[in-house]
Parts: structure tokens; C-alpha cells; sequence
């Protein structure tokens, strides 16, 4: 049995005119990495919201289908359980900073300090996560006084001290620079190496492309393509759903257009300059038909 499924589920908030997820299907595997992508108020927050349990613990609403977290339906989870089963990633660091904490160490602790762990194992567990994601430099700072990468960085190592199995992340680069974006994949990658299941909603599809496994297609609050990264994001019904490929994936689907003898679209810079070789290669500078 997958680790998380979901079973024509389908989902109304209270004050809502209608569903805004639609007898969705979905099966998610343990320690896999699962992107989530379409255009804004697709259902990936919702979708997020549901597996983590703010569906319909917190939001109430009307939620129909199961809900299957580790065979076990959502609805039959008590949330502080849930806390330290699944961790949850917001979109905005700002919301997820305590604010009762002077140090940066301190907030990481916080939610030890919650389950009621004992001090020398809090101390350890955020010290070894300190050095993890390399954030140090930042342990006896103020966590209100970091900036948005910083408290970006923070909030996943408050997560991620808790040891979660699976890692619900909506769309944290939305407010980084290159830079901080590619700091946050690097702490998401280092966890899926750690065994956790990842499911991620974001837009920055060519970190997508590199990194994820699987992936969900949302429109409207219907999945309306999942599968592979390779399988979903050379398949140009992608963008008629409204979300987007990859530039390269986009450059080899013009080379088919064109009718280049393409033996594969690339996803990945690499990919695309050993496709371009290859094409040089096989006709002696002329890649295309006579």
C-alpha cells in the first residue's frame, strides 16, 4: 500500500461557493519526491492543506474521499500526532517565525520544547541540525531581525529538527533571490537523501526539472496529468493546463517541430547540449531533414 493516498476526495471550504478540489486520485510513495504545479489557485495550497491535516482539522469545510496517511485516514489523526508525522512548510517564513524567541537556536527548539523532550536530546537535535543546514551564523540572532531567506532557512530547520517521515512544502522560494533559492533546494535535497517523502508546490520549474521525481498537475482542483518528471514535463498539454515546461524541454519540442531527429527531449541544461551534440554528430553539422 502507497504511504499516502487519496481517494476521490474532493474538498469545500465553509464560506465557499463551490469544490476547490475535485475527486482527486493520487498515491504517493515513501521517500519519494513529488512536485506539485499549475497556475495560481489551482488547488496545490488546498491539496497541501488537506495532507497536512488543516484539512479538516483547522478549516473545517466539506471534505469527501479518504485521506489515507500511513493507512490510517486523516480524519482519525490527532493533530499534535500528525505534527510529528508530517512537517509543513508555509509559502510566507514570516507566518511561521514563533515570535516568542530571541535566538535563532531557540526558535528551532521550540517545538521540542512543546513535545516536552528532554533539554540535553533538544539541545543535540538542533545543534546537529544547525550544522546540517549550515546556518550557524545565524544561531544567536534575533529570528525577527533575518531577513526573508534567513527566516526561510530557519523555519525548515524547525521543521526538520522534529525528524517528520514527510515534508510538506508550500512554495518557500516564492519570496528568495537566486541565491536563497537555491540554499532552500539544497536543504530539500540533503532531506529527500535522508529517506524523508517530499511533496512540493513551486513555480521555479527548471529547479523542479533537476530535482523532483514525480509529478502532480493541477487545474482547476482537478490532478489532471501525473507521472514521471520526464513523462510530464516534455508533454506540452502541460502548458494548456497553465503551467509551465522547462525552457529546454521547450527547446527540444521546437526541434521536433521542426523535424529534427530528436531521440529525446532534455529537461536539464546537460540534457540539451548532449542533445544538440548528438544531433551534430549524427549528420555532420546538419540537423535538419533535407
Amino acid at each position: 500500500m502507497s504511504f499516502i493516498q487519496l481517494r476521490n476526495v474532493s474538498y469545500k471550504y465553509p464560506i465557499g461557493k463551490g469544490d476547490v478540489l475535485k475527486d482527486v486520485n493520487v498515491e504517493i510513495e515513501k521517500g519519494g519526491f513529488y512536485a506539485l504545479i499549475g497556475a495560481n489557485g489551482s488547488g496545490k495550497t488546498t491539496f497541501c492543506n488537506v495532507l497536512r491535516g488543516f484539512v479538516p482539522h483547522f478549516y473545517k469545510g466539506d471534505l469527501r474521499g479518504e485521506v489515507l496517511i500511513d493507512g490510517k485516514d486523516i480524519r482519525e489523526w490527532d493533530m499534535g500526532e500528525l505534527a510529528q508525522k508530517i512537517g509543513f512548510v508555509f509559502q510566507n517564513p514570516f507566518t511561521q517565525i514563533s515570535g516568542v524567541k530571541e535566538t535563532v537556536f531557540d526558535e528551532i527548539a521550540f517545538g521540542l520544547e512543546n513535545l516536552g523532550v528532554e533539554v540535553d536530546v533538544i539541545i543535540q537535535k538542533v545543534e546537529d541540525v544547525i550544522d546540517i543546514l549550515g546556518i550557524g551564523y545565524l544561531r544567536d540572532k534575533n529570528p525577527q531581525e533575518l531577513s526573508g531567506g534567513q527566516k526561510q532557512r530557519v523555519a525548515l530547520a524547525s521543521i526538520i529538527v522534529m525528524e517528520p517521515e514527510i515534508l510538506v512544502i508550500d512554495e518557500p522560494t516564492s519570496q528568495l533571490d537566486p541565491r536563497g533559492t537555491e540554499d532552500i533546494f539544497k536543504i530539500i535535497e540533503l532531506m529527500k537523501l535522508k529517506g524523508k517523502t517530499i511533496i512540493l508546490a513551486e513555480h521555479k520549474i527548471e529547479l523542479i526539472a533537476e530535482k523532483a521525481e514525480m509529478i502532480l498537475v493541477f487545474k482547476d482542483g482537478e490532478v489532471v496529468m501525473q507521472g514521471t518528471t520526464k513523462e510530464i514535463l516534455t508533454d506540452k498539454r502541460v502548458q494548456e493546463y497553465g503551467a509551465a515546461l522547462p525552457q529546454y524541454a521547450l527547446l527540444g519540442l521546437e526541434m521536433e517541430k521542426r523535424n529534427w531527429d530528436v531521440d529525446r527531449i532534455p529537461l536539464t541544461e546537460q540534457e540539451a547540449i548532449s542533445t544538440v551534440k548528438g544531433l551534430l554528430a549524427a549528420k555532420g553539422g546538419q540537423v535538419c531533414h533535407s
